[in-house]
């Protein structure tokens, strides 16, 4: 069977039902004798059992009925360990206890403290959880029928102190609301049932550890790529390199291959500027209009703005008549240097510009 135990403890027996997943009360699947000190023995009837509910006889709880100036129930449970102090026998420590609010009247709230020592509900826990049962809640079902059905707090006086057996199928009935809905709950403070906070943490461990597990694997995967991504890196400098002293493969030393060619673009761009404009094929087209048969020419240098010609004539009126004939094809044409050469000619250097057209 697999559903919610109702362990049901008396004075004189333990009986256990089942709450099967549809509601249904199921049948008693055992009954023990309970002995003295509420010693029992229900060893292999947790199979199945997904939780439980224990109820406590009505005669192994002590009852105080007080009255307090607030409702909070919280705030009760806070502060009624000095309340209980000076009215129990070793004090709010040596017991476990609950609240049920009974009403209110004139601001003040009519409470009732149920509580038994702590050593008699370990006892009886620890024996339940020997048999593989552990109740998540610990309420008392004559309890709750007494709280039901009294109509008035002296009523409730009176029930408690001389309460009524419940039997048969009212018992059970009265089990199944209390395993919807206790009406108290004994297992608080250091007998709190913790079986969900551990799945809870055996939930977050195994989540965290998946979530280890993907990171694990996500850096995995980004050192693989880092690898890869600085492996390619490497050859694609290689080519550059390669490339790059292909290109230039008189520089011995290359420390960046990226600046150094940005540097040579540069120079180029450079000297783009100052050559653009600049036609040697037609210089040397007007240069041959030069009738000067003795003139001999050893260096032409064409420049965006200027033109050098240096180069030796028989005598300085040659020099002259080559300078005539080039203001006809020239501008500002000028003799900058002349001087006799080792043959008894004479050498000259003559600068001129390009007539804009």
């Amino acid at each position: 069977m697999s559903g919610t135990a109702f362990i049901d403890l008396t004075e004189d027996k333990l009986s256990v039902y089942f709450l099967e997943r549809n509601g249904a009360v199921g049948r008693e699947v055992v009954s023990k004798p309970v002995g003295d000190g509420y010693s029992f023995d229900v060893e292999g009837i947790s199979a199945g059992t997904e939780e439980s509910c224990l109820s406590l006889p009505i005669g192994l709880l002590n009852f105080r009925v007080l009255e307090l100036p607030f409702s909070d129930v919280s705030k009760i449970r806070e502060l009624l360990p000095f309340e209980l102090d000076g009215l129990v026998l070793g004090g709010s420590s040596s017991i476990v206890f609950d609240v049920r609010i009974l009403g209110e009247s004139n601001g003040k709230s009519r409470v009732l403290v149920v509580y038994l020592p702590k050593d008699t509900l370990k006892t009886i826990l620890h024996r339940l959880k020997a048999a593989g049962l552990d109740p998540r809640t610990a309420t008392s079902v004559e309890l709750s029928h007494i709280l039901g059905t009294a109509a008035s707090p002296e009523e409730l006086t009176g029930l408690l102190t001389t309460p009524e057996r419940l039997e048969g199928e009212a018992r059970t009935d009265q089990a199944v609301r209390e395993i919807k809905n206790p009406s108290i709950n004994l297992r608080r403070g250091e007998f709190a049932y913790t079986v969900d906070t551990e799945k809870t943490r055996k939930s977050l461990r195994i989540t965290a550890a998946l979530a280890i597990l993907v990171l694990l694997v996500f850096l995995g995967d980004l050192s693989f790529m880092t690898i890869s991504l600085e492996r390619q890196n490497r050859n694609v400098r290689e080519e550059m390199r390669k490339t790059y002293l292909s290109l230039f493969p008189d520089e011995k030393r290359v420390t960046s291959e990226t600046y150094q060619l940005k540097a040579h673009i540069k120079e180029l761009k450079d000297k783009k500027s100052s050559l653009t404009g600049i036609s040697p094929l037609g210089t040397m087209l007007n240069l041959s209009r030069i009738s000067g048969q003795s003139m001999k020419l050893n260096e032409i240098t064409v420049e965006k703005d200027m033109t050098i010609l240096k180069g030796e004539c028989p005598s300085l009126s040659d020099v002259q008549s080559i300078k005539s004939e080039l203001e006809g094809i020239m501008t500002d044409v000028t003799i900058t240097d002349t001087k006799p050469s080792s043959h008894n000619g004479t050498l000259f250097t003559l600068t001129a510009k390009q007539r804009k057209t």
